[in-house]
């Protein structure tokens, strides 16, 4: 039992208490992290880890008062460290990262009940003992812990290298596979050296000069020009379908209906089943509407909305408007998730249409069905009026843990023991037949007008991609993934109707030459800023978070994780770095590469 006397101790008559609480709490969450989500720092990485712990157990324990606080706010902070990365690790395949801190307004959004609890007690707990345990400067170990805390965020902010260049030099770093870091670096080390990565690769505004021969160099890499007829306006209905992807693919699990529906079967093989390469996986849609809005890919492991959009864009929808649309976005969540808010206004949205604005009648726990979504946008929709309309919706429905109401009973079981999986199939059952009715009743209003629908990503199935790994699909570790596994984990369905000409046959198409599409459809002579993003003509380029691949015409698939580079990877490199240039003049930067015209 612990003394009373340690309640009222002062941390400076305790100068073991760091070694005591490091060894404790490190000892504790390394068992959980391995039992609990099999994710084990290497025994090679723990002196180096452990040692880096504890310097920051005594510059915490210096600026600290009482013992009793220092010990619940190292607990939580390790907590932090050594039980949310495995958790991270064991959902999406990956630590956390400095840009998850954006993306934490977010998460206390869409978490609710126990879970949003949880989460919200952590983080004032965490808030209110750092105010209450720091203390005034009064003693020599509290000077000396200001001068580390100081010396350690300059360095951080200022000369980053001095901390990424050892780590990187003497441990290494694989920039494609975090994962593999975080196992081979400890949490905390490899929470210092990506944090100081951070600030190392901060992206910021290109020189002008530079911006201008980037974007020289990528209108030269393309042969043909739009030669087409009038600009001819029609209304575009742009949707995205959450988490939309197809079960079939699992080839072990024998479903007791088919999840998708026949008639969106039917449809999808007119379009030879046609096929969007999003730029994430289980998660941050966001990105998908960033690439399908704005025609440029997401490379960092970032939310775009949240960050590095600062300007005002000529994003389809921007275009779109000047043409003389009217540009609605609909999508019933809380308006401010993901900044959802400044990034539809930025990107040229008039109207957007959020939670408050749609009658949450057919609720799925939280989530609206797509269904009551369809029906309440098509009555909104001014579609017989003569002005165009851009038509952007995203459905809310199927979300993980994919939960259902009473009028979207279970119809479908099957022999998996991963209960993501039947909870997905039965989701993607509702999913699938509900779009189809909503393009039968949009077709009927409007028989001309532009469909586009495609998943944002692939869905959660379980930890260490369970649902995938079962049927020999994905790996259980990203780490491990083949080629074909990369080409697959990014790759959701995509449906193109052209009004009365019918399904359009896209192939596999980066997400973020959607809009390109779409103004070829409108017949949109104008050089736009998604000229800039048509990779060469021989390949299909898919830019990830620290690598790509490439996809050929021929069907060879090259995956480019880190030098030395093949000729092939050099040359999407080089792409890839131009089109990194234009992005941030246009986003973040003095817009020099901005079209004229728009």
């Amino acid at each position: 039992m612990i003394d009373k006397t340690f309640f009222r101790a002062n941390c400076r008559n305790l100068p073991f208490l760091p070694i005591y609480s490091t060894t404790f709490f490190y000892a504790l969450y390394y068992v959980i992290s391995v039992f609990e989500f099999d994710v084990q720092i290497f025994y090679s990485a723990i002196p180096l880890d452990y040692s880096t712990q504890l310097m920051f157990g005594y510059i915490l324990n210096a600026l600290s008062h009482r013992a009793w606080s220092f010990t619940i706010l190292h607990a939580l902070i390790m907590g932090i460290l050594y039980i949310g990365n495995p958790i991270k690790i064991a959902f999406f395949g990956g630590p956390i990262m400095p840009d998850d801190i954006f993306a934490l307004r977010s998460l206390l959004l869409i978490l609710s009940g126990w879970q949003f609890i949880a989460l919200a007690f952590v983080l004032a707990g965490l808030v209110s003992l750092v105010f209450f345990n720091l203390t005034v400067v009064r003693y020599w170990q509290n000077y000396i812990g200001v001068m580390l805390a100081s010396l350690l965020t300059m360095t951080m902010l200022y000369q980053p290298n001095l901390i990424v260049y050892p780590i990187d030099t003497y441990i290494g770093t694989t920039e494609w596979d975090q994962r593999s870091n975080y196992i081979w670096q400890g949490a905390t080390v490899h929470a210092l050296v990506e944090t100081a990565r951070y600030f190392l690769g901060a992206d910021t505004p290109p020189d002008v000069d530079d911006a201008r021969e980037a974007a020289e160099f990528l209108l030269n890499q393309q042969i043909k020009k739009n030669a087409f007829e009038d600009f001819t306006p029609r209304n575009v209905h742009l949707i995205l379908l959450e988490s939309f992807w197809d079960a079939n693919r699992l080839a072990q699990v024998k479903f007791s209906k088919n999840p998708l529906a026949d008639d969106f079967r039917k449809l999808w093989v007119r379009a030879d089943n046609s096929t969007a390469i999003v730029p994430v996986f289980a998660g941050m849609t966001a990105n998908s509407e960033f690439e399908v809005l704005c025609g440029f890919p997401v490379m960092k492991n970032m939310v775009k909305f949240e960050r590095q959009l600062t300007n005002d864009v000529p994003c389809l929808p921007r275009l779109l408007a000047d043409n003389g649309y009217k540009t609605i976005a609909s999508h019933p969540n809380t308006p401010v998730f993901w900044n959802r808010v400044n990034a539809y206004q930025r990107i040229g949205f008039q109207t957007y249409w959020s939670e408050k604005d749609f009658i949450l009648d057919d609720l799925n726990r939280e989530f609206l069905s797509d269904s009551s979504l369809y029906r309440q946008v098509l009555e909104k929709l001014p579609l017989e009026n003569k002005q165009p309309v851009f038509d952007y919706i995203v459905t809310y429905f199927g979300h993980w843990d994919y939960p259902l109401n009473e009028n979207h009973p279970v119809q479908i079981t099957s022999n998996t023991q991963i209960d993501e999986v039947n909870g997905y199939a039965n989701t993607t059952y509702y999913k699938s037949r509900e779009f189809m009715d909503f393009v039968i009743a949009l077709q009927k209003r409007d028989p001309d007008g532009i469909i586009v629908a495609f998943g944002d990503h692939l869905p959660f199935l379980g930890e260490k991609f369970a649902g995938y790994e079962e049927s020999g699909v994905l790996a259980n570790n990203r780490g491990d993934f083949s080629d074909a596994m990369f080409q697959f984990h990014v790759s959701t369905p995509l449906i193109v109707i052209d009004g009365k000409k019918g399904v359009v046959k896209t192939g596999r198409l980066p997400l973020y030459q959607v809009p390109k599409l779409i103004l070829n459809l409108l017949h949109f002579n104008e050089r736009t800023i998604m000229d800039y993003a048509i990779p060469p003509e021989d390949r299909r380029i898919r830019p990830l978070v620290n690598f790509h691949f490439d996809e050929f015409n021929d069907g060879r698939i090259s995956v480019c994780k880190q030098p030395p580079y093949s000729p092939d990877c050099e040359k999407s490199l080089k792409w890839i770095n131009a089109v990194k240039i234009v992005s941030n003049d246009l986003f973040i930067g003095k817009q020099a590469t901005r079209p004229k015209n728009n």
